[in-house]
């Protein structure tokens, strides 16, 4: 059945994004991935096709649609699609430009928001440390206020983006009292050049390789007051408002990327011969070409329900985190089960799949870990 969430504008959209994904990163595939980062240059790029701000009000450069998710959707969907290296367009768009659309005040908005739109301003959020991933509360990296300044100190892992990043949005304790909870925290944006912030290890992950990872140091960094956004002691707060947008868009690149490979899975199985026939015929692995094909058509519907919840209001960190530990877990089994179809080739690099397979691996830990969402969605029923 065709979907029918998205209009002529959306699919307009689409078009450009599987456009400049051929023609400007298709021919940087094995430079990037070498080099275990993108051009920074592909950001500009990308403003300048429109893939980029169209969450931002149009004062500041942008698109001005704030509520209109599917923009977003299917940017994600074609980024997910396209076999090959591409810049974290996502985490962009989707996962901290929200905050400063949302807790800017009227001169962070002008001070930050025209480079953000145009991709000349990377951004980044640093949430994950050392000893603190799912687990918030046991964050270490601290500011204290003197006169004007935040004075930081600590360290974060595991931060997309954060070699290429000129903004980065740190979560950090401003209040040492154990007994403030969650309002101990604060988000301070940090900015390229500020004396004692240095970019560490650039680290080597298992897949996305083309996506720079890396580790950030903060040594008594002096940050004006002017940066901090949102309130003071509401960091925790601000980062539960913006998670839904972030895993809602896990869950589509998921269940996008998947699809792709199904169906190049779904074309190799007709292909591909055993014992005389195509090994797709055989009745074992035709039932699960027919398992994934179902499962996969059933995820879109609740995607784009998910998606009209936006566009109404509705969705909730409840729905996201149901929408994401779903998507990228079957994600997870639709590409492992290609994988098997595929045989020894699987194994090969050379084949899309292996990569996908590697690639995919982490969708069901950033965002916010299976085990998490399972643990927010139990808690709503009261258990």
């Amino acid at each position: 059945m065709k979907r029918k969430i998205f209009e002529d504008e959306h699919e307009a959209l689409r078009v450009t994004a599987r456009n400049f994904l051929i023609r400007e990163c298709g021919p940087y595939n094995e430079e990037w991935t070498k080099a275990g980062q993108v051009d920074r240059e592909i950001f500009k790029k990308a403003g300048d096709a429109g893939l980029l701000g169209f969450n931002i009000p149009e004062e500041y450069g942008g698109g001005g649609a704030m509520d209109d998710f599917r923009f977003n959707a299917v940017v994600v969907e074609e980024f997910a699609k396209f076999d090959g290296a591409a810049p974290g367009l996502s985490l962009q768009n989707d996962v901290v430009a929200p905050y400063f659309v949302h807790l800017a005040n009227d001169e962070q908005k002008k001070r930050w928001m025209p480079g953000i739109a145009t991709g000349e301003t990377i951004l980044a959020v640093a949430m994950t440390e050392p000893g603190a991933g799912s687990d918030l509360a046991g964050i270490k990296t601290s500011a204290k206020l003197e006169g004007d300044h935040y004075v930081l100190n600590g360290n974060k892992t595991f931060i997309s983006s954060g070699i290429n990043s000129d903004l980065v949005v740190v979560v950090c304790r401003t209040n040492p009292d154990p007994a403030a909870g969650h309002k101990a925290f604060s988000l301070l944006v940090v900015e390229r050049g500020m004396e004692g912030f240095e970019r560490g290890r650039k680290l080597d992950k298992m897949g996305l390789k083309a996506q720079d990872t890396a580790e950030l140091h903060f040594n008594n960094v002096r940050v004006p007051v002017e940066n901090l956004l949102g309130q003071e002691g509401m960091g925790f707060y601000h980062l539960m408002q913006n998670l839904p947008s972030e895993r809602l868009s896990i869950g589509i690149g998921a269940i996008a990327g998947a699809r792709a490979i199904f169906e190049e899975t779904l074309q190799y199985t007709k292909d591909r011969k055993a014992f005389g026939r195509p090994i797709g015929t055989f009745q074992a692995n035709r039932f699960t070409l027919a398992e994934m094909a179902t499962e996969l058509d059933i995820a879109e519907v609740y995607i784009d329900r998910c998606l009209q919840g936006v566009l109404d209001g509705e969705l909730d960190a409840i729905d996201a985190s149901k929408n994401k530990w779903w998507c990228t877990e079957l994600a997870k089994r639709v590409i492992d089960s290609c994988l098997q179809l595929h045989g020894g080739y699987g194994y090969m690099n050379e084949y899309r799949v292996a990569r996908a397979y590697t690639d995919a691996r982490i969708q069901t830990i950033f965002g916010g870990t299976t085990e998490i969402m399972k643990d927010i969605v139990g808690k709503s029923l009261g258990v």
